[in-house]
Protein backbone atom coordinates (compact mmCIF):
# COMPACT_ATOMS: atom_id res chain seq x y z
CA UNK A 1 0.00 0.00 0.00
CA UNK A 2 1.22 3.49 -0.83
CA UNK A 3 2.28 5.91 1.86
CA UNK A 4 -0.94 7.73 2.92
CA UNK A 5 0.55 11.18 2.27
CA UNK A 6 1.86 10.12 -1.13
CA UNK A 7 -1.51 8.57 -1.96
CA UNK A 8 -3.26 11.83 -1.04
CA UNK A 9 -0.87 13.76 -3.29
CA UNK A 10 -1.47 11.31 -6.15
CA UNK A 11 -5.23 11.61 -5.75
CA UNK A 12 -5.01 15.40 -5.72
CA UNK A 13 -3.01 15.38 -8.97
CA UNK A 14 -5.61 13.11 -10.56
CA UNK A 15 -8.49 15.30 -9.37
CA UNK A 16 -6.82 18.46 -10.67
CA UNK A 17 -6.16 16.76 -14.01
CA UNK A 18 -9.88 15.97 -14.20
CA UNK A 19 -10.73 19.64 -13.69
CA UNK A 20 -8.25 20.67 -16.38
CA UNK A 21 -9.66 18.07 -18.78
CA UNK A 22 -13.21 19.31 -18.08
CA UNK A 23 -12.14 22.79 -19.20
CA UNK A 24 -10.02 21.80 -22.19
CA UNK A 25 -12.80 19.55 -23.49
CA UNK A 26 -14.99 22.66 -23.79
CA UNK A 27 -12.44 24.67 -25.75
CA UNK A 28 -11.51 24.49 -29.41
CA UNK A 29 -7.89 24.03 -30.47
CA UNK A 30 -7.82 27.72 -31.37
CA UNK A 31 -9.16 28.76 -27.97
CA UNK A 32 -6.54 26.59 -26.24
CA UNK A 33 -3.83 28.61 -27.99
CA UNK A 34 -5.45 32.04 -27.66
CA UNK A 35 -3.50 34.52 -25.54
CA UNK A 36 -5.68 37.18 -23.90
CA UNK A 37 -2.72 39.56 -24.22
CA UNK A 38 0.71 39.15 -25.78
CA UNK A 39 2.33 39.01 -22.34
CA UNK A 40 -0.01 36.29 -21.04
CA UNK A 41 0.04 32.55 -21.53
CA UNK A 42 -2.49 30.52 -23.42
CA UNK A 43 -4.09 27.44 -21.86
CA UNK A 44 -1.85 25.42 -24.19
CA UNK A 45 1.26 26.93 -22.58
CA UNK A 46 -0.07 26.09 -19.13
CA UNK A 47 -0.67 22.47 -20.18
CA UNK A 48 2.92 22.20 -21.38
CA UNK A 49 4.14 23.93 -18.25
CA UNK A 50 2.21 21.63 -15.92
CA UNK A 51 3.58 18.56 -17.67
CA UNK A 52 7.10 19.98 -17.42
CA UNK A 53 6.76 20.88 -13.76
CA UNK A 54 5.28 17.54 -12.66
CA UNK A 55 7.88 15.63 -14.67
CA UNK A 56 10.69 17.70 -13.16
CA UNK A 57 9.62 17.69 -9.52
CA UNK A 58 8.00 14.26 -9.20
CA UNK A 59 9.14 11.96 -12.03
CA UNK A 60 12.70 13.31 -11.95
CA UNK A 61 12.98 14.76 -8.44
CA UNK A 62 11.30 11.92 -6.57
CA UNK A 63 11.52 9.07 -9.06
CA UNK A 64 15.04 9.71 -10.34
CA UNK A 65 14.20 9.78 -14.06
CA UNK A 66 16.48 11.94 -16.24
CA UNK A 67 15.74 15.65 -16.31
CA UNK A 68 14.53 16.41 -19.85
CA UNK A 69 12.67 19.64 -19.15
CA UNK A 70 12.89 22.65 -21.47
CA UNK A 71 11.03 25.24 -19.38
CA UNK A 72 11.49 28.19 -21.79
CA UNK A 73 9.90 26.13 -24.59
CA UNK A 74 6.78 25.60 -22.45
CA UNK A 75 6.09 29.33 -22.58
CA UNK A 76 7.47 30.06 -26.05
CA UNK A 77 5.08 27.65 -27.80
CA UNK A 78 2.36 29.25 -29.89
CA UNK A 79 0.62 26.13 -31.18
CA UNK A 80 -0.77 24.57 -33.26
CA UNK A 81 -0.38 21.39 -31.19
CA UNK A 82 -3.94 19.97 -30.92
CA UNK A 83 -5.53 20.02 -27.49
CA UNK A 84 -5.92 16.24 -27.53
CA UNK A 85 -2.16 15.84 -27.89
CA UNK A 86 -1.51 18.34 -25.10
CA UNK A 87 -3.93 16.53 -22.79
CA UNK A 88 -2.45 13.14 -23.66
CA UNK A 89 1.00 14.47 -22.76
CA UNK A 90 -0.22 15.94 -19.47
CA UNK A 91 -2.25 12.85 -18.56
CA UNK A 92 0.72 10.61 -19.32
CA UNK A 93 2.97 12.71 -17.12
CA UNK A 94 0.43 12.69 -14.28
CA UNK A 95 0.15 8.88 -14.63
CA UNK A 96 3.94 8.57 -14.38
CA UNK A 97 4.03 10.88 -11.37
CA UNK A 98 1.24 9.12 -9.51
CA UNK A 99 2.96 5.78 -10.15
CA UNK A 100 6.19 7.20 -8.71
CA UNK A 101 4.36 8.52 -5.64
CA UNK A 102 2.47 5.28 -5.06
CA UNK A 103 5.61 3.17 -5.43
CA UNK A 104 7.86 5.27 -3.18
CA UNK A 105 8.43 4.13 0.36
CA UNK A 106 8.10 6.59 3.24
CA UNK A 107 11.88 6.51 3.71
CA UNK A 108 12.44 7.31 0.03
CA UNK A 109 9.95 10.18 0.21
CA UNK A 110 11.68 11.51 3.35
CA UNK A 111 15.12 11.31 1.74
CA UNK A 112 16.71 14.68 0.96
CA UNK A 113 17.73 15.22 -2.64
CA UNK A 114 18.84 18.21 -4.73
CA UNK A 115 15.87 19.54 -6.73
CA UNK A 116 15.45 23.00 -8.21
CA UNK A 117 18.60 24.43 -6.66
CA UNK A 118 17.81 23.24 -3.14
CA UNK A 119 18.10 20.22 -0.88
CA UNK A 120 14.54 19.07 -0.22
CA UNK A 121 12.72 15.88 0.63
CA UNK A 122 10.72 13.91 -1.88
CA UNK A 123 7.61 14.86 0.08
CA UNK A 124 8.37 18.56 -0.32
CA UNK A 125 9.13 18.19 -4.03
CA UNK A 126 5.76 16.48 -4.51
CA UNK A 127 3.84 18.96 -2.35
CA UNK A 128 5.31 21.90 -4.27
CA UNK A 129 4.41 20.34 -7.60
CA UNK A 130 0.86 19.47 -6.57
CA UNK A 131 0.27 22.96 -5.13
CA UNK A 132 1.67 24.46 -8.35
CA UNK A 133 -0.63 22.22 -10.42
CA UNK A 134 -3.67 23.27 -8.38
CA UNK A 135 -2.84 26.95 -8.81
CA UNK A 136 -2.63 26.66 -12.58
CA UNK A 137 -5.78 24.51 -12.57
CA UNK A 138 -7.68 27.45 -11.09
CA UNK A 139 -6.12 29.72 -13.70
CA UNK A 140 -7.27 27.39 -16.50
CA UNK A 141 -10.79 27.29 -15.02
CA UNK A 142 -10.88 31.08 -14.92
CA UNK A 143 -9.54 31.41 -18.47
CA UNK A 144 -12.09 28.88 -19.74
CA UNK A 145 -14.99 30.61 -18.01
CA UNK A 146 -13.84 33.99 -19.34
CA UNK A 147 -13.51 32.62 -22.88
CA UNK A 148 -16.84 30.78 -22.93
CA UNK A 149 -18.97 33.11 -20.80
CA UNK A 150 -22.49 31.71 -20.50
CA UNK A 151 -21.42 28.76 -22.67
CA UNK A 152 -19.24 27.34 -19.88
CA UNK A 153 -20.55 24.04 -18.55
CA UNK A 154 -19.94 23.24 -14.91
CA UNK A 155 -19.11 19.65 -14.00
CA UNK A 156 -22.24 17.50 -14.15
CA UNK A 157 -24.03 20.04 -16.35
CA UNK A 158 -25.14 19.01 -19.83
Amino acid sequence: MADPAAEALAQELEAALGRVRHCVDQLTDGQVWHRPRADQNAVGNLLLHLAGNVRYFVVHGVGGAPDVRDRPAEFAARGPTPKAELMDRLAGTVAEATAVLRAASPSELARVRFVHSADITGYLAAVRSVAHFRGHTQEIIHMTRTTLGDGYRFAGQR
